[in-house]
């Protein structure tokens, strides 16, 4: 019996690893997304804000009572910023509806780069491009969230983080009570990305064009800008420089101040291109036209450097003959009235010499 007992225990293990076997051939594993591996590096990004402040401690679903409300929210990064947020709680659950201005990133994913690309794409979110929003679950409030964005035009993950602040919910809809907060959390106790000196500079990049393309012959014409944004107090010249090289929009940008000493568009740095004291210049990629553009500019005209957001509009409507630029002009001008004056002294030189004959 004892030899019989054995051969049914090996043909019983036999059957239970063919059927362990067999199901695993018929399992579907979640792999990566190849096509979405790519994960922007550190120096890649532009600097990084903090949100956290002192005394926040976390607010979970459950010190919320359920509902629907509108919240206040931002993102670390000046490129994802989050126009508005609707809070939804249910059962100790959060959920939140965010707007944004651009279709730059269509996809998120709740967690780092890193993480968003080594999931599978079932697990990004896509953007709604009717109601320009994505919904994301929400941890807590008044916490720093990781949150990847997919960009579209560079094809890789950036690192970003999200909150969504309890103290701008209605007074009832809280079950707790909020602490005091203080000043921002000391960067170098967070996890945050390096600041915008370390960014890349460059205008095309090998991962294709930053700047929008457009039906025109190659060469330097004139475009409308209107600048939003920052105290107000400084401006740039309208209309401006539109540059056009293998068929993509760049534009020359004259500032009123001599005190900017880069910009970054996309994620990018671009230096300031006036070295003598005179306003700060800059040639920039126009990353969509007839829409509002995010920008940031860094000012030394407070003593430390201070990066500022922005937003420019170029209208495509107006593009025009460079000499519509009032510098242009001037300088159209001004050669006029040079050769004038350099005909004009000939000639009296001419009828001077007749004279003495």
């Amino acid at each position: 019996m004892g030899n019989v007992a054995r051969h049914t225990a090996t043909v019983l293990v036999a059957l239970m690893l063919g059927m362990l076997l067999g199901a695993c051939a018929f399992a579907q594993p979640a792999f990566a997304d190849e096509a979405h591996a790519k994960v922007a590096s550190a120096s890649q990004m532009a600097s990084s804000k903090v949100l956290l402040l002192e005394g926040m401690a976390p607010i979970t679903g459950d010190k919320v009572k359920d509902g629907t409300y509108e919240i206040e929210a931002e993102s670390t990064s000046p490129f994802f910023k989050i126009k508005s947020a609707k809070l939804t709680v249910r059962n100790g659950k959060m959920t939140a509806e965010i707007g944004f201005d651009s279709k730059s990133y269509p996809l998120v994913y709740m967690g780092t780069g890193q993480e968003a690309a080594d999931a599978p794409a079932s697990d990004y979110i896509e953007f709604d491009g009717d109601s320009w929003t994505f919904t994301v679950p929400v941890e807590a409030l008044d916490a720093e969230i990781d949150c990847a964005a997919w960009s579209k035009r560079r094809k890789m993950w950036y690192d970003r983080k999200l909150m969504f602040y309890a103290a701008t919910l209605p007074a009832d809809a809280l079950l707790v009570d909020l602490p005091t907060y203080g000043d921002p959390v000391d960067p170098e106790s967070v996890n945050v990305a390096k600041t915008s000196a370390d960014v890349a500079t460059g205008v095309v990049h090998e991962d294709g064009y930053e700047a929008v393309a457009v039906d025109l012959p190659d060469g330097e014409y004139s475009i409308e800008v209107n600048m939003t944004g920052g105290s107000g107090r400084a401006s740039v010249s309208s209309p401006t420089w539109l540059i056009v090289e293998d068929g993509h929009a760049y534009a020359r940008l004259l500032w009123s101040s001599s005190y900017y000493d880069y910009m970054i568009v996309d994620e990018q740095r671009y230096e300031n291109l006036t070295d003598d004291g005179s306003n700060s210049t800059f040639i920039i990629p126009i990353t969509q036209m007839d829409e509002e553009m995010p920008v940031v500019a860094d000012t030394t005209a407070m003593g430390d450097p201070v990066e500022i957001e922005y937003h420019l509009t170029f209208y495509s409507t107006t593009i025009d003959d460079k000499d519509a630029i009032p510098q242009e002009a001037a300088i159209k001008v001004l050669i006029i009235a040079i050769v004038i004056i350099v005909v004009g002294g000939i000639l009296n030189y001419v009828l001077k010499k007749r004279r003495k004959r």
